[in-house]
């Protein structure tokens, strides 16, 4: 069953649940690195200010010994926090990639006789690597733009509350609004994207195992016309994905832009109207321009969590499916004494296979099986090993039931 995207990232999230704690430590180390990164500007103001003789909180001499500290702590914790998140997604693919091939087990082998190995395959690799996306550059980037920006809106607004309210408005615009309305605009691209890769890795897999076939019936065009078509649809997806991307970033540096310029008109009539002091026009505009590293994080992921939100569902929903047939365990050996099948009949999907077929094997001799292609000669011999339940009658082995009818 398809899940929304909200009901995925929230699965994906509880997921981190093991590693919460180095989560935690990636959002302090984020936050330090990018309160110092912010801080850097801000305090060669206050030095210009301490030269000026314009009321500068700090000392030259003492700006001129947190300078180079604020640079190296921003380098180790950017550093760190970046080690740390890809710690924790690289540790949460090893598991998403354990609960995968632990569900194909499960599966196993109806559910592979039902797939297209191709996409199984673009399934297993490249779709659990797009999840990298919101491990590493996702959870602890939202948290950090949170803490960030409410210190960031609290400093800009103790110099007036109109210059806080302007860098909340910006902050809100760029990190929420803007990749909210990306992300609405793109609907369901992200879906048809990774659903059209699976299609093409499917058709790129059957078209190299079957080109002994291929070049028998000298079926070499007809093949190529259909990867080069679906090749095509991909790309089409992936440069609309692309065009989203390139408004978004476009968005928000005029986003920026705009804010920049706003903050400049009202530290320009505070200052006028004797509201602020100089220092209290240029430290809020300042700040304002240093501060957008975290949102800015947060106005991309309108694009780039369409592919990781599509990828993680295609992921999930593997993991929640139910084997056609429950393992029997907790039963005495059985020990072979001939087979049966009693009126079974089964199809797949709406295509009727086999009807009311029966069939007995002795214990000892030799039975056969014969048809023309698609009578379905395999289909029983695979009811007989319990791949699937048949739709009605029933098989016996050594006299035991082992599939029963399910209506």
């Amino acid at each position: 069953m398809k899940q929304n995207k909200i009901t995925v990232l929230l699965r994906m999230l509880k997921l981190v649940d093991p590693l919460r704690w180095f989560m935690v430590l990636a959002v302090v180390l984020g936050t330090f690195g990018f309160m110092a990164a912010q801080m850097i500007p801000i305090l060669g103001v206050w030095g210009i200010l301490a030269v000026l003789g314009e009321g500068s909180p700090l000392s030259f001499r003492t700006i001129m010994i947190i300078l180079p500290v604020l640079a190296v702590v921003r380098a180790v914790c950017r550093f760190s926090e970046q080690r740390t998140n890809h710690y924790i997604a690289f540790t949460l693919l090893a598991i998403v990639r354990d609960r995968v091939f632990q569900a194909l087990r499960r599966l196993c082998p109806a559910r592979l006789e039902g797939r297209d190995s191709g996409d199984l395959v673009s399934l297993i690799t490249s779709d659990v690597e797009l999840m990298e996306v919101f491990y590493a550059h996702t959870i602890s980037p939202i948290c950090i733009a949170l803490v960030t920006e409410t210190i960031m809106v609290l400093f800009i607004g103790h110099y007036h509350p109109l210059q806080g309210l302007l860098a909340l408005c910006a902050y809100l615009c760029i990190g929420i609004a803007l990749p909210a309305w990306i992300s609405k605009r793109s609907g369901t691209l992200g879906d048809d994207l990774r659903r059209k890769a699976g299609d093409l890795a499917a058709h790129m897999l059957e078209s190299i195992r079957g080109i002994d076939t291929t070049l028998q019936y000298h079926d070499g065009e007809h093949r190529l016309k259909e990867i080069s078509e679906k090749t095509a649809e991909l790309s089409k997806d992936q440069g609309e994905l692309n065009r989203l991307t390139g408004t978004n970033a476009a968005l928000a540096n005029t986003l920026i832009l705009i804010f920049n310029l706003l903050m400049l008109c009202l530290s320009v009539y505070l200052y006028r109207n004797g509201s602020v002091t100089f220092e209290g026009f240029l430290i809020p505009l300042t700040a304002l321009m240093s501060s957008y590293g975290p949102v800015s994080a947060l106005a991309a992921l309108g694009t780039t969590l369409q592919n990781t939100t599509a990828a993680g569902g295609r992921v999930l929903a593997l993991i929640d499916e139910l084997p056609e047939t429950e393992e029997i365990s907790g039963y005495p050996e059985i020990s072979w004494n001939g087979a049966k099948a009693d009126n079974v009949s089964f199809s797949y999907g709406g295509e009727t296979v086999l009807e009311n077929v029966s069939l007995d094997i002795p214990e000892k001799g030799i039975t056969g099986i014969s048809g023309k292609s698609g009578s379905g000669k395999s289909t029983l011999l695979k009811l007989l090993m319990r791949f699937w339940k048949a739709k009605s009658g029933h098989i016996m082995i050594s006299g035991q039931t082992l599939i029963r009818s399910i209506l």
